[in-house]
């Protein structure tokens, strides 16, 4: 007789949906993947990619056996070699290291998995005994984190489903169809409702082509725009005085900033024309409730942190806080009250304070010699969590590092990545349906648990497990290496969620009010929204590190601008080897404006050479009204082994850090194309 149960589990994935998830288990093995249609704020519904998680779950190229690197760095060549002998080498590896210098090893890892225990917990406690550096891990969303924590005092915002309430969304430097699909749902039942949608982003999106306007400005220039329409805002007096004397403070600094920014300033900078600007001030401050759906794509520049802080202040000064359905979104992480130091253990640090790596300078960061500024040379990393060979920034540099032979490198995966292919040891993790985890949410306000569905597949095993036996192995004797994940998920939620409710039903709501910030309670000092920051000042446009404006003799050079949004059918670097998903998205591209591809005799499916002074790539040229004029569109993250010439889109990007968060400038980077090759038909 075959034995069906149905597992309760939850989307892993660096999405803000964070969906709640039911999979049929027979006989041991998955057979079903679907949403849980009773979730609020996701209902049932999966998108594309993690619809298709049992074909990642049982891939064929799985890494199921701890492998021994054979050949050289980067040509994936390993062999199989048990445990007992991976882990007794990694420890007696990292302990020579560490007896000259824990600082040497350096951990890297980011949101492969967002769970709080095999993403931050049992890993975070062994580094911290290790007292190897510290990594500040800024690669996605530490700008506009940052920039909106030093506004609102927190990574806070609306509630999700109150925007089908919405009277006019503006949907700011995201593409909620790719990468945000339920907040996608709720605006559609606001737009079925007479709601009016605009969509602020450099590219004409899926979301762009359903929503009523679409202003395409030049990439880095939102903050200049934001200015703009506070200009408006305050000429036309479309404010909320009341909200602004009672719940902020520091607007009469800011107020004259904006004034000095009148439409046709702002349209100049922005690419755009001076009616765009006041046509979207006027529905801004003119219809309630009015919602702001902002993302982190357009953080992803030298400005991005000024930017974010302005555009967040916008939803004060026209009230929208008053409604429910009126506000901001970019995170809703810091409604949750997690116990970060029961999880990681800082503590076990002692009095050490090691210094900190920048995960997005990691290109030079791993070609640096010892110096007394920098520290020790790094001799190790330990990966796990990312796919850094592929996703961060400036990878020639990127890969130059990888490729010593003198450092010593770990991974933790689930298939021979670009990255795993530069390791000493690859070590097999279990995926989301094989182990025990917790999860907050950065685009809804409900935990969640995800329970293991089936046993890990062949020697596979769960981040947490496999720090707790290196641990073991180092020698480290105190007792939370001994902790369970069940014990640790217990106390992530620091007791504002209640475990076992949270177990029992598969999600738990968040005791939040309707319209948490009606009446200002900004978690800030204050009690309000902070215009006038102790740190980082009154905000202001901050323009490209390259732009044809900013840097006109580059430009030369290099005159397009070039953003990498994400491919609709990846998530960052995951997915791409699911074969299913890797058939609908094609092969790597460019968008090229008409325009712009007729000025340099491109062909729509042409092989064209992207490149500046950093890198190139090759890659097939779409000619699209995808891209604006001046702007080119190269889609990621590919592998780097499956592109044209083993290069993806990171060859052209560079490593310099925004004004807040410390975070990459991905999208604030300069190119030129030229063709290669003949069009496709």
């Amino acid at each position: 007789m075959q034995d069906t149960l149905t597992v309760r589990t939850a989307c892993p994935h660096d999405c803000p949906d964070t969906c709640a998830i039911r999979v049929t288990v027979q006989d041991g093995r998955a057979i079903r993947i679907q949403g849980d249609p009773e979730h609020p704020p996701t209902h049932g519904a999966l998108c594309t990619k993690v619809s298709r998680y049992l074909e990642r779950t049982y891939h064929p190229e799985r890494v199921l056996r701890p492998l021994r690197r054979v050949g050289a760095k980067g040509s994936g060549r390993f062999e199989p070699v048990g445990w007992d002998a991976a882990l007794s080498d990694i420890a007696a590896r990292l302990k020579a290291i560490a007896s000259r210098d824990p600082q040497a090893i350096v951990p890297y890892s980011y949101a492969g998995t967002m769970g709080l225990l095999q993403g931050e917990s049992m890993d975070r406690r062994f580094f911290h005994r290790l007292g190897a550096s510290l990594l500040d891990r800024t690669i996605c969303s530490s700008a506009g984190g940052e920039a909106l924590a030093a506004t609102y005092g927190g990574k806070i915002g609306m509630h999700l489903e109150h925007y089908a309430e919405s009277r006019l969304i503006v949907i700011w430097g995201s593409n909620p169809i790719t990468s945000n699909l339920h907040f996608w749902t709720f605006a559609q039942a606001a737009k079925r409702n007479g709601a009016k949608l605009i969509c602020i982003d450099p590219r004409k999106t899926e979301t762009a082509d359903k929503c009523h306007q679409h202003i395409a400005l030049l990439p880095g220039t939102d903050g200049a725009l934001a200015l703009a329409v506070m200009h408006e805002l305050i000429v036309n007096d479309w404010l909320d005085h009341d909200y602004i004397e009672r719940h902020t403070e520091g607007w009469p600094t800011l107020r004259e900033r904006a004034l000095q920014w009148p439409p046709e300033r702002a349209a100049q900078v922005c690419g755009i024309g001076a009616d765009e600007v006041r046509a979207l001030a006027r529905d801004y401050g003119t219809t309630q409730p009015a919602a702001i759906r902002l993302n982190y794509g357009m953080q992803r520049v030298h400005g991005g942190g000024n930017a974010v802080r302005l555009i967040a202040i916008l939803p004060c000064l026209v009230g929208a806080w008053r409604h429910r359905a009126g506000g901001l979104l970019l995170s809703s992480s810091g409604w949750f009250a997690t116990d970060k130091a029961a999880l990681q253990r800082p503590d076990l640090l002692g009095a050490r304070r090691p210094r900190t790596i920048n995960m997005s300078t990691i290109g030079d960061d791993l070609l640096r010699e010892t110096s007394p500024g920098f520290g020790p040379k790094i001799e190790a990393l330990v990966v796990y969590n990312s796919n850094p060979v592929a996703v961060a920034p400036e990878s020639p540099k990127v890969v130059r590092g990888f490729a010593r032979e003198d450092l010593f490198t770990v991974v933790l995966e689930h298939f021979l990545t670009d990255t795993a292919d530069h390791a000493d040891y690859v070590l097999p993790a279990t995926t989301q349906l094989e182990h025990l985890d917790v999860h907050t949410s950065y685009g809804h306000t409900y935990a969640l648990i995800n329970e293991p569905a089936i046993a890990p597949l062949g020697e596979a095993k769960p981040n947490t497990q496999i720090f707790r036996e290196l641990a073991e192995r180092m020698g480290f004797e105190e007792p939370c290496f001994r902790d369970s994940d069940e014990a640790m998920a217990r106390v992530a939620f620091a007791r504002h969620v209640d475990f076992d409710a949270l177990r029992a039903n598969g999600w738990v709501k968040l005791p939040l009010s309707e319209a948490p910030l009606a009446h200002g309670g900004f978690p800030t000092p204050s009690g309000k929204c902070i215009i006038d920051s102790p740190i980082f000042g009154v905000p202001d446009h901050v323009a490209n590190y390259e732009s044809p404006a900013s840097a006109p003799e580059l430009a030369q050079s290099y005159p397009l601008a070039m953003i990498s949004p994400p491919a609709r059918n990846f998530l960052n670097s995951s997915f791409v080897n699911v074969k299913s998903l890797r058939d609908i998205e094609g092969e790597p591209l460019v968008e090229v404006h008409a325009l712009d591809a007729e000025e340099r005799g491109i062909a729509d499916g042409q092989t064209v050479r992207v490149y500046n002074d950093r890198g190139e790539y090759r890659c097939k040229a779409v000619v699209s009204a995808r891209a604006r004029p001046g702007v080119v569109n190269g889609l990621g993250v590919w592998w780097r082994k499956l592109g044209a010439n083993g290069t993806n889109v990171n060859e052209l990007t560079h490593q310099r850090l925004t004004d807040i968060g410390r975070a990459p400038s991905f999208y604030d980077c300069l190119v030129e194309v030229e063709a290669v090759g003949r069009a496709v038909p």
